[in-house]
């Protein structure tokens, strides 16, 4: 039913909802929604979480992943996500948009817009993608610093801790700043940009007990792997932040040289969503009952007297 219906929405926070999902065991599948009809589509397809990658956001407004998109923005998406699909929303809160009272703003921002939880990221501005080159760290204490004024901030966000120091300061200067993340509050850690099964395993035993989150990003540092493989090498998470953006603009690529080819889409129709489809998926005809329901024309039957 619609999301304007009280009694259908969650009874639960999306931040104890999530952190429902990740402790009840197993490994918690988290595909990129770019936007509430990806949300939409990927929970009817079965998933119960979902990741708001802000590569991906940036990209869907033409812009780079750079860290200069604001927190208003950002809410603007966890919103329309949140409320299509019901699902708790892991976003990425890169930087944190500023120090400590700037990541306190973030943290209230996402929540109240419908997040279960965010990822912090110990790079400074301007970051960059994990899997790219000459990422330039933040100080560790600094981080730690944020950490805590996230875990202050929050009410139920869940809040993972993302460390890039794998490819600059090895794995033991990645393990050494997420144990002092997870001192200053953090939930969960996020190891970026490892790109061995053997990294990922060794994070892994020298984080004994911590809910860690793996990123499958394509074309990046990090080879193929599926939810079992990483869940076997001790992940509690796993994301595929960018793959229903990238599927959507190939698609949208093709629409368009084809409409620039033969003056009209008519040779994509068979590759696209069909009008029912469109409305089943968005729940039109619920929305028009739920209308119906409520709004009713009023015809008078008397006539208005004269005073």
């Amino acid at each position: 039913m619609p999301y304007l219906v009280a009694e259908d929405l969650p009874a639960q926070a999306a931040g104890r909802r999530f952190r429902e999902l990740i402790e009840r065991g197993g490994i918690a599948r988290l595909p990129g929604a770019h936007n509430g009809m990806a949300a939409l589509q990927a929970k009817a397809a079965g998933f119960e979480g979902l990741y708001l990658s802000g590569a991906a956001m940036t990209a869907s407004m033409g812009i780079p992943d750079l860290g200069f998109i604001t927190v208003d923005e950002v809410a603007f998406f966890i919103r329309q996500i949140a409320r299509a699909s019901g699902l708790p929303v892991l976003v990425d809160g890169d930087t944190g948009y500023g120090e400590a009272l700037n990541v306190m703003h973030m943290v209230r921002a996402f929540e109240e817009a419908g997040a279960g939880a965010v990822h912090l990221e110990d790079q400074l501005l301007p970051k960059k993608c994990g899997h790219l080159n000459d990422k330039k760290l933040a100080d560790a204490h600094d981080m730690a610093a944020k950490v805590a004024a996230a875990a202050k901030a929050r009410r139920d966000l869940y809040v993972i801790a993302r460390t890039d120091a794998a490819a600059s300061e090895g794995l033991d200067g990645a393990v050494a700043r997420a144990r002092l993340y997870m001192e200053a509050g953090a939930d969960a850690i996020f190891p970026e940009a490892l790109n061995t099964a053997e990294m990922f395993r060794a994070f892994a035993e020298r984080m004994p007990g911590v809910p860690l989150l793996a990123n499958m990003t394509e074309f990046g540092k990090t080879p193929f792997f599926t939810a079992d493989e990483f869940e076997a090498m001790g992940y509690r998470m796993v994301i595929w932040p960018v793959s229903s953006l990238r599927v959507a603009n190939k698609a949208q690529e093709k629409l368009y040289a084809a409409i620039a080819r033969d003056g009209g889409a008519h040779a994509m129709v068979d590759e696209m969503q069909t009008r029912a489809e469109l409305y089943a998926t968005i729940g039109l005809h619920d929305y028009e009952a739920l209308d119906a329901s409520i709004v009713q024309t009023i015809i008078p039957t008397d006539m208005p007297q004269r005073g």
